[in-house]
């Protein structure tokens, strides 16, 4: 179907050398896209690039950027733009987190999860809009979690990110959406990833029970993110702004 096509459009996906960042990557790549992928780590953001050059699908490129910086957000966008001539698709994916309880955290901790995954998300957004304006049009893409409409004792800054992610976007589709640019936000449930894996690991009785608990049967994989990416990166999306679309297989409605 020709609305799902992302043929010459370009998208920037932060976090997008492993996980969920790079099952969102790899579906957008599919797609036709280009696909920027920013990570901290040079040699993650290449072997995802390689990867996905490697299935013959879409074009990648890294560019390394760490997103608690203003200045490498503004020059991850720019230099996007100056390698491609534009910028369609912004995913702000990247996230961190300390398992913690409340009063455990430091102020450090805090402010490098809100900054990582909030903010950056927030300078990300300011970066792309003049280009979208431009352009007549774009899509923003928050991918928060659905640990920001339920609570988790040792949360406490990562939740309150991804619900700000959230809120983020519905303001920004009411003050843009005259502008043509649609943001909505991903929620991800239980997904298998590398950030996953130690709590898999640790608590092997609480990851058996978030299976028992997902009507779907089973944890999620990055996979499963490809299609809702590539849905709201799409002009099949281009009535939905300021959504949140829960990617759980069902885990947060189940009473």
């Amino acid at each position: 179907m020709s609305a799902f096509d992302l043929t010459g459009k370009v998208a920037i996906v932060t976090g997008g050398g492993t996980g969920i960042g790079l099952g969102i990557a790899k579906g957008l790549a599919e797609a036709g896209a280009t696909v920027v992928i920013s990570s901290r780590r040079a040699e993650v953001g290449a072997a995802a690039v390689a990867a996905i050059e490697a299935t013959g699908n879409g074009k990648a490129l890294s560019l390394p950027a760490d997103l608690r910086s203003p200045k490498d957000c503004q020059a991850l966008v720019e230099e996007t733009v100056r390698r491609f001539g534009r910028i369609d698709v912004l995913v702000n994916n990247s996230g961190i987190s300390y398992r913690k309880q409340p009063q455990d955290y430091t102020l450090e901790e805090w402010s490098d999860v809100i900054d990582t995954n909030l903010r950056a998300a927030f300078l990300l957004s300011q970066a792309v809009y003049p280009h979208f304006l431009r352009q007549g049009g774009g899509k923003i893409i928050m991918v928060a979690s659905v640990v920001a409409q339920l609570a988790a004792a040792t949360q406490v800054a990562y939740a309150p990110s991804k619900a700000g992610m959230v809120q983020l976007a519905r303001t920004l589709a009411v003050a843009w959406g005259k502008d043509n640019i649609q943001a909505n936000s991903i929620l991800p449930g239980w997904i298998d990833t590398p950030l996953s894996e130690g709590f898999r690991s640790t608590f092997p009785q609480a990851a058996a029970a978030v299976v028992e608990r997902t009507p779907a049967g089973r944890w999620g994989v990055p996979a499963d993110l490809a299609g809702p990416a590539v849905f709201l990166a799409s002009s099949a999306s281009d009535f939905v702004n300021g959504a949140a679309l829960p990617v759980d297989g069902a885990y947060s409605i189940k009473a």
